[in-house]
C-alpha cells in the first residue's frame, strides 16, 4: 500500500526513543523526509544514524530542542519553517499521588505535553492550509479518556490534546489538512520499559510478573491484556500521515488495546 508520502516534509517530537522513534522510522520508510527531534544533539544524532543504516536511502535529519519552555518551539520553527506533517508525540509523564502534586508539576506537565504542540501546530497549520495539504496529529493516550488516579495531572493534558486537535481540525474545515489525536494504550516505551523493570527488580519478581499483575490491576479492561508495541502505535499514525487519511480528521483514535470500554 502506498501512502504517498514520498518527498513530504515531516517533523516528529520527542523522537530520539520509545514511540516518537517508532513513528519517524515508519515515515521514513515511506519515503518522508524526516525531521527527529531531542533534548540533546548527541541523542538526536544517534537516533538519526540507526535510522540512516537500517533504511537505505533514508532521508532523516534532526533539531536538537527542549520544550519545557517556548524556546524549544522557536528553535524547531527557525530552522524547519515549513512541514507536510508534524506529529506532536513529545511529553512527559510521573505517577505521582495528586497531594503531592504541586502547581510547578502541573505548569511542568501542561507546557512540554500541550503546549508544544499548540506552539507548533500555530505556525505550521498556516502553510499547511496555504498549500491545501497537510497532517497535524497529536499523539495523546487512553488516559485522556480513563484519568489515571495515579498521575492526574498527566491525564488532564492528554485530554487537552484532545480537545485541542478538534478544535484545530474544525478551523481546517474544507481543506486537504487533516488533524487527529491518537489515544495510545498501555504501550512498552523506553520510559515504561525502565519503569517495569524498576518495580520488577524491587518487588523481586520478573518484568512478565509485573506486567501480568498491571493489566489484572491498573488495566483490568484490556482486551489485549499486554503492553502494546511502539510499532503497533506507529503503524496507526503512519497511516493517518498519508494521503490515503483524507477522510479521517477531527478523531481521536484509539490504539489502546481495548482498554477504553466506551464505543465511541
Amino acid at each position: 500500500m502506498d501512502l504517498k508520502l514520498t518527498g513530504k516534509v515531516a517533523l516528529v517530537t520527542g523522537s530520539t526513543a520509545g514511540i516518537g522513534f517508532a513513528i519517524a522510522r515508519s515515515l521514513a520508510k515511506e519515503g518522508a523526509h524526516v525531521y527527529l527531534n531531542g533534548r540533546t544533539r548527541a541523542r538526536v544524532d544517534s537516533a538519526i544514524q540507526v535510522i540512516r543504516t537500517e533504511i537505505a536511502n533514508g532521508q532523516v535529519d534532526g533539531i536538537a530542542a527542549d520544550f519545557a519552555d517556548a524556546s524549544g518551539a522557536d528553535t524547531v520553527i527557525k530552522k524547519l519553517p515549513v512541514v507536510d506533517v508534524l506529529v506532536n508525540n513529545v511529553g512527559i509523564f510521573e505517577p505521582k499521588p495528586f497531594a503531592e502534586i504541586a502547581d510547578s508539576d502541573w505548569h511542568r506537565f501542561f507546557e512540554i505535553n500541550v503546549m508544544s504542540g499548540v506552539r507548533l501546530s500555530r505556525h505550521y497549520l498556516a502553510g499547511m492550509l496555504q498549500r491545501d495539504w497537510g497532517r497535524i496529529l497529536f499523539i495523546s493516550s487512553e488516559s485522556a479518556v480513563q484519568i489515571p488516579a495515579e498521575m492526574i495531572h498527566y491525564g488532564m493534558t492528554k485530554t487537552a490534546q484532545v480537545a485541542i486537535a478538534r478544535g484545530i481540525a474544525e478551523t481546517a474545515a474544507g481543506s486537504g489538512v487533516t488533524v487527529n489525536s491518537i489515544l495510545a494504550g498501555p504501550t512498552e516505551s523506553e520510559g515504561v520499559g525502565g519503569f517495569v523493570e524498576a518495580m520488577a527488580k524491587r518487588q523481586n519478581k520478573s518484568k512478565e510478573e509485573v506486567e501480568r499483575e498491571f493489566f489484572a490491576t491498573a488495566r483490568p479492561s484490556s482486551l489485549l491484556r499486554r503492553f502494546a508495541t511502539v510499532d503497533e502505535v506507529a503503524a496507526l499514525v503512519t497511516y493517518l500521515a498519508g494521503e490515503l487519511s483524507s477522510a479521517t480528521t477531527g478523531a481521536a483514535l484509539r490504539v489502546d488495546g481495548g482498554v477504553v470500554r466506551a464505543i465511541l
